[in-house]
């Protein structure tokens, strides 16, 4: 679940962002809309503990964020947030499989090959396990920053403009792989896009808009 009140946060010498508040259950979809520029960004970074907020409260998988600094909220996140990023950041000198196993050092964890190989399995990459990033096609390497974001079942799954340059067949591609990602961990999935495809797919979904008003010079 996520919970957050009177959220903001204010760039160093840029500008304060102020959100709305939200509350989404465990399980539960959040889309994430607005313009860029509008904060979407920043609020997964609030969310994943990569940024601490200005103000505001902020709980995410039944941990106040607050509390937490250095390797102990490196850990918590690797080991309750999943994420998709727009760039997928996956290192071209590592395997697929060893790119996967970035995710237990992260998370202070001994690796697992076997859920490894599970979350590949689960989005059709384990034939291509030993393969280097590069010699990936981009449908490949999304499944694969995808698979990346699952073997620990996180708590909570985020993705940042997953259809970005992606045809029509591959966003409602991306789409489904996300919600059945998310379903398999129980996680909760939130998706920040600007994206109408996305919107259509995850029709019934809880949104919260961000829009050029709630940015404050």
């Amino acid at each position: 679940m996520i919970q957050a009140r009177s959220l903001a946060y204010r760039y160093p010498q840029g500008p304060a962002l102020s959100f709305p508040d939200v509350e989404v259950p465990q399980g539960g979809t959040l889309l994430l809309q607005g313009r860029s520029g509008a904060g979407k960004s920043t609020w997964l970074a609030l969310v994943a503990g990569l940024l601490t907020p200005t103000s505001g409260q902020l709980l995410v998988a039944g941990q106040d964020l607050a509390p937490l600094r250095g390797g102990e909220r490196d850990r918590w996140r690797g080991r309750s947030i999943g994420f998709l990023p727009q760039k997928l950041h996956l290192s071209d000198a590592l395997s697929v499989e060893r790119n996967l196993s970035l995710v237990y050092f992260a998370a202070g964890l001994a690796e697992d090959k076997v859920a490894v190989r599970a979350a590949l399995d689960a989005l059709g990459v384990a034939d291509l396990a030993h393969r280097l990033p590069g010699q990936l096609s981009g449908g490949q390497a999304q499944r694969v920053a995808l698979a990346r974001a699952t073997p620990l079942q996180p708590k909570v799954l985020l993705a940042d403009e997953p259809t970005a340059s992606l045809d029509d067949q591959a966003a409602a591609a991306a789409v489904t792989l996300l919600r059945e990602a998310a379903r398999r961990c129980g996680a909760t999935l939130v998706v920040a896009t600007h994206d109408a495809r996305v919107r259509d797919a995850l029709r019934g979904a809880q949104v919260l808009p961000l829009v050029a008003e709630q940015v404050a010079a």
